[in-house]
């Protein structure tokens, strides 16, 4: 029985390193295998530029098409995140203009908000997506 329990001790240790492969060392002669990169399948997509309009007055001899609302956000989760920033909500409210076709938008407002849902402090910025036609 002694015999037998040291024959099963001895194959469980030998039978997980009869599976891995021998070491061998490189040469530095030997050329390095080189890890080549898949091509991207898409290109990224990058918004349009859309103007930023912060007075109505301005669009008085333009016509323009009204696309609906549109919205930006940014969150400061807790206090050891970085502050919410105005500039990143209005950017992120032109980005989501641009993936509504349009090339302008009409800022009606920016705020900081505090107690957010999942926010401590969250800057938010709402305005009108504009399609401007060419004269």
């Amino acid at each position: 029985m002694r015999a037998l329990s040291l024959c099963l001790l001895a194959l469980s240790l030998t039978g997980c390193s009869l599976l891995q492969k021998p070491y061998k060392p490189v040469s530095s002669s030997a050329p390095q295998p080189t890890q080549t990169v898949p091509p991207r399948t898409k290109p990224a997509v990058h918004p349009a530029m859309v103007k930023l309009y912060t007075d109505a007055a301005d669009l008085v001899s333009k016509p323009f098409r009204d696309l609906g609302e549109v919205s930006g956000s940014d969150c400061q989760v807790n206090t050891q995140d970085s502050p919410a920033n105005i500039n990143t909500a209005r950017k992120r409210m032109q980005t989501r203009a641009s993936y509504m076709k349009a090339n302008a938008v009409l800022l009606h407002q920016c705020d900081i908000v505090t107690g957010a849902a999942g926010c401590y402090r969250q800057a938010v910025c709402q305005g009108s997506a504009l399609k401007i036609s060419a004269q």
